[in-house]
């Protein structure tokens, strides 16, 4: 083998990697154990734990000293399914935002185009913008939308000489925008609602992906996700007026909770940081000269610490002062050493971890009476440096009475991030609609020298000071900006300007309970499928097996590192993916091995043998290997969610197979070749299987023409009658996981929840007896934000449950549906296709081709055939959903990797015996393969028969169709695809008669 250091050398860079990027995951493990077991199981005591130690540093390398966060953050991500949580699907409303931009025109065209758009939608992949354009020319040939779209806010972009193309694009940029600010806003909610390891992602289409695992409010979630933003412009107090009302507060405080203080226990990390805190601020001094100074104060604390412990001295401090030992105030000593406040609104500094503990003391009732009413505090949406722990606490002045804003988003016609004139800094442009520019030029007048809060959801976002009066409605935001954050900030002020809501389309809510019970399912079913290969390929192969087997582990190893640098997601069907790849990374060694021993059975020596062996094999591995690839990577473009999963550990497991398979193994094989080791390729059970078998493959093609047709027809006949078992995915809906206490009744399910939900729902048995899964379309087409809850709360009072008794639950809106359906039907025609072509490349013969794609067809009908015919009569489910196409693609690839390595056998027979009869030259073939192609076969049923039977009720269906599909595959590559290229052969026809 040539090029052994290369390979050598990449293997162990690719182990380092794996390991460097495996080690964040051990090192999270271990300090969460740690923290379970230092809080006893106090779910609370836990959080707080885990916030105390999120920024220190737990691991060290040589190149940098990692803290827990930045740990957790690099650590193997597990799927919703596995640790429980909440996945959304929002689609930012472009009907809305056009009526909008419209100003909600009364015109019948513009109405009537909107009306038709939103029909012509659920059955097009068209944006919707296109179609409100085609709609809108057909309602009428001559309208102008320029007469519609030509309104002040659009001034300068649209006027009335604008074609219709010109106005679509206009209308098309801003429906862009209002995505990209949608998305902005609700990652910025995200962060500020501190979940770990949140994932946002923008999916085209107008829709965005939310991860939220660990939830376990989802009415919360979905208030968070669809709530209209709220941007506002605010006056502000500045420090040196509102520092009296929090001594104040700090006083009331002192006075009221000597018996019941929140600071009466402090934890050493909490002491740490708000003493760093206070140094690094550096706040000193109250302005009042009558109380004694805080930063004398904490200096004393700080020194007796010395001598005394830390949290001792800081609790002392605490108890006096109840709200300044979490709120450092924004007062500093200048070079005089005298106490100065800061300018400006902020009035002090917490740590991130205690900012719920200082909005608890000031929404408190009896503070709020001490507190002027034209008072509020707000915090900064971010630290003021990236290297600060603390968010800026700001005093915003309200009117007193409805505390309306004085401005706000409404009145933004547009924001652009800029340059300033003078300076070149980034800054924010930003122009005014005219009557706010009205209200823009009186606030500025009357704060001169005073600072404007700038709040999105109740979040400052920034608080410029005011310069001059501004007049006009034009004026410019300055300060420290990098370019990426003045962008943000105005793609913030553009929020409010058109509102574009975003609404959910589809949701998967996992308990957390369930999802431990799919990891053990997942991890028995895994254990499982590795045993069971690892003594087949020991049985089968004997020594060679153990070298096969390493290389399985190597494979695997290689497999979760990748995934951990990729930042990849470990989802449920992921876990089966990965299964599944054991069983197909053994194909690789099987066709190897069987070579090999034709070899040996040849005469060849072993060392000639093992050589001849890779090489014969190595056509056959890759052209295999690549076509399932190519299926893969249409599985992961066109699927989404969970399915995305199974494609990219399949596509990963695909990769780091073929290069265990080919160059971990040989390098082995080689190592004990040079030592003179003797390698076995069989046991004495196994040393003659499938030597002597010449099966007719050729003649008997009629006979599994007709087996084939038969039972194609009758599923045929059954899709027409009885059709499928659809799920939520394929035709909208809700579905909940539901379970009892006791086992219960369908039809009593069925019956209870048909006055709640206004019809009965569709109920069965979901795994054991007293677990069910429901499907209601009850208030699906409801936009509303509290539609979900109100289903939930029917089932509820319907089944008279409690609300932790629905393990998990799925939305999927009727334009998602349709979308779903239609990306499906693509994926399935690029598979075929695909396919297609390749083999016509690689074979360059397009009956090879047609062969394939017959034999994929054919297993596809034959798998939905079982599932038309078999749902209900089955103890599983088999919904026809987003999973059930996985299967039908990972099918494809297998029975077309299966396929492709006969067809590269009856190439080789036809090439080195072109002058015999074919017919006899392709039964010589197939027979010649049959080893590889049963071993693997069984290699694989084995390794899903475990997913099967112990990966859980979630996954049964979709390892049934798996388990089908690979008998079926089995069959059609031998006794379908291969006759098939007989027929339609030019030459040689009357031979294989």
């Amino acid at each position: 083998m040539q090029s052994k250091g290369a390979i050598r050398f990449f293997a162990i860079v690719l182990a380092i990697v794996c390991v460097y990027q495996l080690s964040f995951t051990l090192v999270t493990s271990l300090v969460e154990n740690k923290a379970h077991e230092a809080t006893k199981g106090d779910p609370q005591a836990y959080t707080a734990y885990i916030d105390s130690i999120s920024n220190q540093g737990v691991f060290n390398l040589l190149v940098k000293d990692y803290t827990y966060r930045e740990c957790k953050e690099r650590e193997l991500n597990l799927g919703l399914d596995l640790k429980g949580g909440m996945n959304v699907t929002l689609e930012v409303s472009v009907v809305d935002l056009i009526k909008s931009m419209a100003n909600n025109s009364t015109d019948p065209t513009f109405n009537k185009a909107i009306e038709a758009a939103v029909q012509k939608q659920k059955d097009s992949q068209k944006d919707f913008v296109t179609l409100f354009g085609e709609a809108f020319t057909e309602a009428d040939p001559n309208a102008k939308l320029a007469a519609i779209f030509s309104t002040m806010d659009l001034q300068g972009r649209i006027s009335f000489n604008s074609t219709n193309e010109q106005v679509l694009a206009v209308i098309r940029q801003e429906a862009n925008d209002a995505i990209s600010r949608s998305f902005n806003i609700l990652r910025t909610r995200i962060d500020k609602f501190g979940v770990t390891q949140p994932n946002i992602q923008q999916l085209g289409s107008g829709r965005i992906l939310v991860e939220l695992p660990g939830v376990k409010e989802p009415e919360r979630v979905r208030k968070l996700l669809q709530g209209t933003a709220r941007l506002e412009f605010w006056e502000t107090w500045n420090n040196n007026e509102a520092f009296n009302y929090l001594s104040n507060v700090n006083d009331l405080l002192k006075a009221t909770d000597k018996k019941d203080s929140l600071m009466a226990s402090v934890s050493d990390s909490t002491v740490k940081d708000t003493l760093a805190l206070a140094a690094a601020t550096p706040e000193t001094a109250a302005p009042d000269t009558s109380k004694p100074s805080l930063i004398d104060e904490i200096a004393k604390d700080t020194s007796k610490a010395a001598s005394d412990s830390a949290s001792q001295s800081f609790e002392q401090f605490a108890k006096n002062n109840p709200l300044f030992a979490i709120l450092t105030p924004a007062i500093f000593q200048n070079q005089q050493g005298q106490s100065e406040y800061r300018q400006g609104p902020v009035v002090g500094y917490a740590l991130i971890k205690d900012t719920s503990k200082v909005n608890a003391f000031l929404h408190r009732a009896d503070v709020l009476a001490v507190l002027p009413k034209n008072i509020k505090f707000l915090w900064g949406v971010k630290p003021p440096s990236p290297e600060s722990k603390a968010l800026e606490l700001l005093a915003i002045k309200t009117n007193g009475r409805d505390n309306v804003p004085p401005l706000d988003g409404a009145a933004i016609s547009d924001a652009r991030q800029d340059f300033g004139q003078f300076n070149g800094k980034p800054e924010i442009s930003m122009r005014m609609n005219s009557e706010g520019a009205q209200s823009w030029r009186r606030l500025t007048a009357e704060n001169i020298g005073k600072s404007i809060a700038i709040v999105l959801d109740d979040n400052v976002y920034s608080y410029p000071t005011v310069q001059g009066e501004i007049a006009g409605g034009n004026s410019s935001i300055t300060g420290n900006f990098e370019i990426n954050e003045a962008k943000d900030l105005a793609n913030i002020l553009k929020a409010g300007k058109l509102p574009a809501p975003a609404r959910i389309v589809e949701e998967a809510v996992v308990g957390p309970s369930l999802g431990k019970e799919a990891i053990n399912a997942g991890l028995i079913s895994f254990v499982i499928a590795l045993i069971l290969v690892l003594l087949f390929m020991v049985f089968y192969y004997s020594s060679a097996g153990w070298v096969a087997d390493l290389a399985m582990f190597v494979n695997i190893f290689f497999i979760f590192g990748v995934l951990a640098s990729l930042g990849a997601v470990l989802t449920l069907p992921g876990i089966a993916g990965l299964v599944l790849t054991i069983g197909m990374s053994v194909d690789a060694n099987i066709l190897i091995y069987e070579r090999i021993r034709e070899e040996l059975r040849n005469g060849k020596g072993l060392k000639l043998a093992v050589a001849d062996g890779y090489k014969m094999a190595f056509s056959s591995i890759i052209d295999s290997n690549i076509t399932t690839l190519l299926l893969g990577i249409i599985l992961y473009v066109f699927g989404s969610g969970p399915i995305q999963g199974f494609a990219t550990m399949l596509i990963i497991g695909i990769l780091t197979s073929l290069f265990c398979a080919i160059f971990i193994s040989r390098l082995i094989f080689e190592w004990r070749l040079a030592k003179n080791k003797v390698i076995r390729f069989s046991t004495p059970a196994t040393e003659h299987a499938y030597s002597n078998i010449a099966f007719d493959w050729v003649g008997n093609r009629k006979k599994f023409y007709i087996i084939s047709g038969l039972i194609i027809a009758i599923g045929i006949g059954s899709m027409f009658t009885r059709g499928f078992n659809t799920g939520v995915d394929f035709k909208g809906g809700r579905s909940y996981v539901v379970r009892f206490e006791q086992p219960v009744l369908t039809t009593d399910i069925r019956a209870q929840l048909s006055g709640p939900l206004q019809s009965a729902p569709e109920v069965k048995t979901f795994g054991s007896s007293n677990q069910v899964k429901i499907t209601t379309t009850y208030l699906i087409d409801d936009n509303t934000e509290d539609a979900d809850g109100k289903v939930e709360q029917a089932l509820i009072s319907g089944l008279k449950i409690k609300p932790d008794q629905i393990m998990s639950s799925q939305k999927v809106g009727p334009t998602l549906a349709d979308d779903i359906k239609t990306s499906a039907g693509w994926a399935v025609f690029f598979a075929l296709v695909v396919v297609f072509f390749y083999i016509l490349v690689r074979f360059r013969r397009w009956t090879f081709g047609l062969g394939a794609i017959v034999a994929l067809a054919h297993d596809a009908l034959m798998i939905l055939a079982a599932f038309s015919l078999f749902w209900g009569i089955l103890p599983f489910s088999l919904e026809v959903d987003q999973a059930f196409i996985a299967a039908i693609l990972t099918v494809m690839g297998y029975s077309v990797n299966d396929t492709v390595v006969v067809f590269d056998r009856v190439r080789e027979f036809l090439t080195i015996h072109h002058k015999g009869q074919q017919s006899k030259i392709i039964n010589d073939a197939l027979n010649a393969t049959l080893g590889r192609t049963i071993n693997t076969s069984l290699t694989i049923f084995f390794v899903l028969l475990a997913i099967f039977i112990f990966g859980g009720e979630v996954i049964r269906g979709f390892s049934f169709a798996l388990l089908l599909g690979i008998v079926v595959g089995t069959y059609s590559s031998l006794c379908i695809a291969t006759p098939i290229v007989v027929d339609f052969r030019k030459k040689n026809q009357s031979e294989m008669k």
